[in-house]
Order: C-alpha cells, then structure tokens, then sequence
C-alpha cells in the first residue's frame, strides 16, 4: 500500500493514455448505466492530456501507477455561450479506496485549482446508486452544499444496458 506523504498529483500526459483508459473502462463498469464506447472516451480524454479543452489530474506515487484520476473539460452549458469547467469523472482506482491519503479530496482539490487559474466555475455531478451518500458527503465537505440532484428513470447506475433510442 502507499504510503500517504508519498502521494502526488501531477498532470496526466500522453504517456499516461492507456493507463487512464483502463480506469475509465473501470469506472464504467462500476458505475455506467449504458455501454462505453472507448472511442468516445478516448476522444474526451485524450485532448485533456494535451491540455486542450481539459485537464486530466493523476494521482499516486512518483513512477508508480496511477491510482486515482479526475476528467476535467471546458465547455459551455446548453443555454449559454460562457464557458464552465466540469468534472467529467473522478475515480480511484479500488485498491486504494480504504488506503490513507484522502486521494479523492485532493483530486477536488486540484480541480478546485483549475477552475480558480482559469477563472471558469467548476460543475460537478454525483451520477451513482452505489454509495452515493458517501459521495455526496464528501463533495459537500470540499464544495458546500448540492445545487441539484441528479434521477435516472428505467435504469440505474452498475447496470449497463445497449439500449439505444
């Protein structure tokens, strides 16, 4: 296990593409409700390790894998032309979940930093049935209280369904 004072969060590159795919697919997997098709998510990481309408934040020991990951993309809501910072995904890999080192806050607290460098406001979305509580405890803890809430009707988060409309 690693040890929590050697822990680091670094911009994620190239070099780290299939590493940070793996865990996307992971987090698919655990939380989705529909299929992933990996060329859309290659397509929405792979410009952030560029820094090109995004950021992805890595954390984990210096040479060591990665063990945690957060997507941040720049964009605009539906309804406007200003451009806001989301976090597309946030996921620590299961082995280090429990470990010491509180890697899920310091990656909102990276994202935290982005969006103060680059002056956007930060939009975060809690889309989980698997301990959302917890979840929604800790955004709470590092970003107030929720401004919405989030349903899903006919499905729920850890089931993926192929279904296409």
């Amino acid at each position: 296990m690693t040890n929590s004072d050697d822990l680091r969060i670094r911009i994620a590159t190239a070099e780290d593409f299939t590493e940070i795919m793996t865990l996307a697919l992971e987090a698919c997997a655990e939380n989705g409700f529909l299929n992933p098709n990996p060329d859309k998510l290659a397509g929405e990481i792979w410009p952030s390790l560029h820094q090109h309408q995004g950021i992805c934040g890595v954390i984990g020991k210096p040479d060591g894998m990665i063990e945690g990951v957060v997507l941040l993309r720049t964009g605009s809501m539906w309804y406007s032309d200003s451009d806001v910072l989301e976090e597309r995904a946030i996921f620590i890999h299961p082995e280090y979940r429990s470990a010491k080192g509180g890697r899920a806050r310091r990656l909102c607290a990276f994202s935290k930093q982005v969006a103060d460098t680059i002056g956007m406001p930060l939009i975060i979305g809690v889309l989980s049935n698997n301990r959302t509580e917890a979840k929604v405890r800790m955004y709470e803890r590092e970003f107030g209280k929720p401004s919405g809430a989030f349903f899903l009707y006919g499905t729920k988060t850890g089931e993926l369904s192929e279904t296409e409309h």
